[in-house]
This record gives structure tokens, sequence and C-alpha cells, in this order.
């Protein structure tokens, strides 16, 4: 065995030898591979062993936990079966809730419905009643829209228009100052009429008011589309306005005979507060003609400052009539004082004398409170013992006296 393992170990040198060791090497070779099988079948061997061991060790446990799994099994079927049980019981009880909840519901349903149809019915009578309310409404606005109709028809004529001023001032008028006191359409000296002419006092000239007022270019700013119509409209109403102003500074301002100043009325607020606020030279132009532009509120306020005046006049024309009556009331007046400082006498005589009856009175309940406090006891004793003997009526009497003799001496 050495020589073989030497003869493979061997080198060759030569090419002979070299041949041989080559030959040498195959059959080594070999013996390893056949080596190398031998050690692989022990091995697999060794393994296919150690494969069985692990086969009947896994079956084993595969087998235990099989009867784990089944006892498990038996558990959950168990368990199943009280589950389902316990579902059973709790459908049945939620079965029955839900019913109550269902019948409950629809009770309330049931009373819902009722009270929104009740609901629903008096919302309709209230709708059916605002809906008469709004025709009634509705049919007023068309009546209304009728008469705005015929309102613009009257303002559209001139003449219709300068009667609709004059009723207004009128009206104002009327209501404000005394029959008497004014005057419409009262001829002047010179032939014209002017609208109305109040009467001043302490004979002063009346105030002259017209109610004329030249509304078609005030419309026709109004309607104007574009800025030049506007333009020219304001124009023509400021040329129509300085020519009426003309006309009644020279028809109604007359020397002596009327005030030095007139009123031109202006039968609305706001064509008012627009004449004052976008033509200032209108204005300027009416000072300086002394004619005053008012509104319905400045007439009324003018009306109310010339009913002052006017009583005022009156007034001091009753001056020697409330003099007198004055003079009246101060002699009564005296005479009340002396009645009543007469009267004041005879109230302190009586109050003296019901001063006195107290007194009176007075001393009579404290005599009352002595007799009240007295003993009679012993009176009582002398009044039993008087049959006996002559000195016990003495005594008796000695003791009455002294009695007496008290009360007197208190008194």
């Amino acid at each position: 065995m050495d020589t073989f393992f030497d003869f493979l170990i061997t080198p060759a040198f030569s090419i002979g030898t070299f041949q041989l060791s080559f030959g040498a090497l195959g059959l080594s070779l070999c013996f390893l591979t056949l080596l190398v099988f031998l050690l692989s079948s022990r091995r697999n061997h060794q393994d296919d062993l150690r494969l069985e061991d692990l086969m009947a060790e896994r079956q084993a446990i595969e087998d235990q936990r099989m009867t784990e799994l089944m006892k498990a099994q038996a558990e959950m079927h168990g368990r199943m079966a009280a589950m389902a049980e316990l579902f059973g019981s709790k459908q049945s009880e939620l079965n029955r809730i839900i019913n109550e909840r269902l019948d409950g519901m629809t009770h309330r349903l049931g009373a819902t419905m009722t009270e929104q149809t009740k609901s629903t019915h008096e919302n309709l009578r209230n709708l059916q009643e605002r809906l008469a309310v709004i025709d009634a409404a509705q049919n007023n606005i068309q009546s209304l829209a009728k008469d705005v109709v015929g309102l613009q028809a009257i303002l559209s004529n001139k003449q219709t228009r300068g009667a609709f001023g004059q009723a207004r001032m009128e009206t104002i008028i009327t209501d404000g100052l005394p029959m008497g006191a004014y005057a419409f359409q009262e001829t002047l000296s010179n032939g014209n009429r002017p609208d109305c002419t109040i009467r001043m006092p302490n004979g002063q000239p009346p105030l002259v008011i017209d109610a004329k007022f030249p509304l078609e270019a005030w419309n026709a700013i109004r309607d104007a589309a574009t800025p030049e119509l506007k333009k020219t409209a304001s124009q023509q109403f400021r040329r129509d306005m300085e020519v009426h102003l003309k006309d009644i500074s020279e028809k109604y301002l007359l020397a002596g005979e009327t005030q030095d100043t007139a009123f031109l009325f202006v039968p609305s607020e706001s064509i008012f507060a627009e004449i004052h606020e976008n033509f200032e030279g209108i204005v300027q132009r009416a000072h300086r003609l002394r004619v005053v532009i008012v509104s319905p509120s400045l007439l009324m306020l003018s009306i109310q400052v010339i009913q002052a005046v006017l009583k005022d006049q009156r007034m001091r024309e009753q001056a020697h009539l409330i003099q007198a009556e004055v003079v009246h009331l101060m002699d009564d007046l005296g005479r009340l004082d002396d009645r009543t400082r007469k009267l004041q006498s005879h109230f302190l005589a009586a109050q003296k004398d019901v001063d006195m009856i107290l007194t009176s009175a007075d001393k009579l309940n404290k005599r009352g409170a002595k007799i009240e406090a007295m003993d009679f006891e012993p009176a009582r004793e002398v009044a039993a013992q008087s049959a006996t003997g002559s000195k016990s009526e003495k005594s008796a009497e000695s003791r009455t006296g002294l009695l007496k003799l008290r009360v007197v001496d208190e008194d």
C-alpha cells in the first residue's frame, strides 16, 4: 500500500514516465470518487434515518395537534350551540323590542300626522284669510292707481293744476286761521285777484299768497333722458320761474295796499328742496323781488305765527275788560280773605271751648279712677257691727268721715 501511494506521489521527469503518472492519477481519481460515494452513501443513510425519525416525530406532533384540534372543534361546537341558543333568545327579545318600538312609532306618527293635518288646515285657513286681505289690498291699490292716474291728468292741465295747488293752500289756511282773517280771490285796486290775502293785525296791509307754480318745465326736467335735454329743461324752468316771480312782484305788491312781501306757494316739499338745492339763482331772484317761496310746512308755520299775532292783538283789544275783571277778582279775593279770617277766629274760639271740655273730661276721668281705687272693706265691717253698739257706730262714722275728708282733700 505504501508503494502504491508512493507511486502516486512520485513525480516524473521523462516523457515515458509522464504518461505512466497520468494513469496513476486517473486511478487515484477513481479511488477518490469511490471513497466520496461511500461517504455520501453513509451520509445519505444517516440522513434517511434522521428523516424517518423526524417524520415519526412530526407524525406524533400532528396526531397530538389533531387530537387537540378535535377537542377544540368539540368545544367550538358546544360554544356554537350556546351562541345559537343565545342568539335565538336575543333575536326574540330584539323582535319584541322592535315590534314595541314600531307600534310606538306608528302611534306617534299617527298623532303627528293628525297634528300636522290640523296645523295644515289652520295654515290654509290663515292663508285664505291673508289672501283675502291681499285681494282687498290689491283692489285698494288698483283704485289708488286710478286716483293717481286721475291726479296725473289733473296735474297735466295748467288750470286744474292751479286749482289743485289752490285747494291745498286753502286747506292749510282754513285749518290754521279763524274766519274773517283771510279771503280768497279778493280783487285789488289794480284789478288783479290773488289766490289768497291774509288780513294782518293792527290795521296793517294784507299778505298776498300766490298758489300757481310752473310745473311743465319741472316735469320736463324730471322726464329728461339726456344731460342736454335736462339742461335745456332747467333753463326753461329758470326762465318760467323768473317770469312768474316778476308777475307776482308787479301785480300783488302794492304800496300801502298790500305787504311789501308776498308768498309763492309750492305744493310739494321735494320740489321746494330741489329748488333751494339746485336753483340758488331763482331763490336769490325771489328775495330781491320780495317774494318768499314757501312749502306746505313753511306755510303752515307762517300761519301759526300769524295766528299767534292775531291772538295777541285780540288780547290787547280786550285789555280793559281784562283789567276790569282783574279788579273785580281782587275785590272778591279781599272779601274771601276777610271771611276766612272771621272763620279762623270762630275756629280758634271753638278750639278753646273744645280744650276746656277736654280738661273737664280729664278731671272726671281722674275722679272716677280715684273712686275706683278706694278700699271699702272697713266700711262693710262697720255696717255689720252697727247692731252691737253705739261705740262701733261712732267708729264707723269717724272712718267714713275720714274717707270723705280724704276725697275732698284730693279734689
